[in-house]
């Protein structure tokens, strides 16, 4: 690795691992008086959040290294990691930089936090976002507009700041930008995997839940010219893509350990939300309209979005063969079930299709992963010496 490469990604590990949030507690001292609004994944519109003035920052749980004490109390023990460690952070203080919440309705479990959250930290603001399920439906863009409208109503409440149409066309195109940068730095490795490990762009991406997207968008751009510019030598490995990682996210080196045993990652659905659009979202006339239409309709398909005119299915086998992939690789966490209700459509599809796959569970506290290990490997050599 180049070091100006191995240099910018421990410097995206170290804000990814710093639970105290630091570079959030930072912008804040830079930034008197504004607010920071954390957000659950898996889709947030950033963008209302942003045009208020505000820093969004994207909670992914806290992995390994927090120890549950309260959170087990407020949940049930068929829960799933990200859960659990979330609250805990709030519990502990550990989000005590951050001035709300905000949740949507990706599974029970995450609606149910939004209002553990709201009844065991009374003084922070939390919001939930009601996102349609019908995208079929003519209504479905309006009702979203209305959540929309009714977020930032709130948001300028709490900010004292207006939110209006022209910071919110700013804010749109600086994300687009963002994704921009993200969709190259994907393509980038899908075209040189051998180059472009995941494990270095799993991390630049995942530093930008706590920077300013401007901030953010520099470092992208500096990762993709280090990148680029590095040189490795092709390996005997699997050409895989990994799917079901969308809300809770593996250890870091279970992931290490994916590539290591012998598989190139050509796509993931690792931080979802900060891909969640297929294209840029009209920077012009009614951006709220912008938003909603472009969730409706360009919009990655996702277990945690159900839309029926794109069966999920049949875009992860289209995806597959389109990028060149040998197999894929399910990477489920424990007890996520819009994951394994998934599974099952999808285990069909690649069957029919005649592409391999392996089904891997972890959970965000896991700390060996042993036997993994030896299932990746198997499964690599099946496919190396059939």
């Amino acid at each position: 690795m180049p070091a100006a490469t191995e240099s910018l990604v421990e410097r995206c590990r170290e804000i990814v691992e710093d639970l105290s949030l630091g570079e959030v507690r930072r912008w804040k001292e830079a930034h008197p008086g504004a607010r920071a609004i954390g957000y659950f994944p898996v889709y947030a519109p950033v963008e209302l959040i942003h045009a208020a003035g505000m820093l969004p920052v994207g909670l992914n749980g806290a992995g390994d290294r927090l120890d549950l004490q309260y959170a087990d109390a407020r949940f049930g023990s068929f829960i799933c990691s990200i859960v659990k460690t979330t609250l805990e952070m709030g519990l502990t203080g550990l989000l005590d930089p951050l001035d709300g919440m905000l949740f949507s309705g990706i599974c029970d479990s995450a609606r149910n936090l939004a209002f553990v959250f709201e009844r065991n930290l009374p003084g922070k603001y939390v919001d939930f976002l009601h996102l349609p399920q019908n995208p079929s439906s003519a209504a479905s863009t309006e009702f979203l507009k209305g959540e929309y409208r009714r977020m930032g109503d709130a948001l300028e409440k709490l900010g004292g700041r207006k939110l209006d149409d022209d910071a919110l066309r700013a804010s749109i195109a600086v994300y687009n930008e963002n994704r921009k940068l993200l969709r190259d730095l994907y393509g980038l490795r899908a075209a040189s995997p051998h180059q472009v490990r995941t494990s270095d762009i799993y991390l630049l991406q995942r530093a930008g839940n706590f920077l300013p997207v401007e901030t953010h968008n520099e470092l992208l751009r500096e990762g993709l010219g280090s990148l680029a510019d590095g040189e490795a030598k092709p390996r005997d490995s699997v050409r895989i893509v990994i799917e079901g990682a969308f809300c809770e996210q593996p250890p870091l080196d279970l992931i290490r350990l994916i590539e290591d045993a012998g598989c190139y990652v050509l796509d993931d659905d690792f931080l979802l939300g900060r891909r969640w659009f297929t294209g840029d979202v009209p920077a012009y006339g009614d951006p709220l309209e912008s938003l909603a239409s472009c969730y409706l309709n360009h919009s990655v398909y996702s277990s945690v979005r159900h839309d029926f005119r794109n069966r999920r299915h049949k875009l992860l086998v289209e995806k597959t063969q389109r990028l060149g992939a040998q197999a894929v690789l399910f990477l489920i966490a424990k007890f996520c079930e819009p994951a394994y209700f998934d599974y099952v459509l999808f285990k069909r599809e690649l069957e029919a299709a005649a592409i391999p796959h392996l089904l891997l569970e972890f959970e965000e506290k896991a700390f060996t992963f042993d036997r993994l290990r030896t299932e990746v490997e198997t499964f690599v050599e099946s496919l190396l010496f059939d």
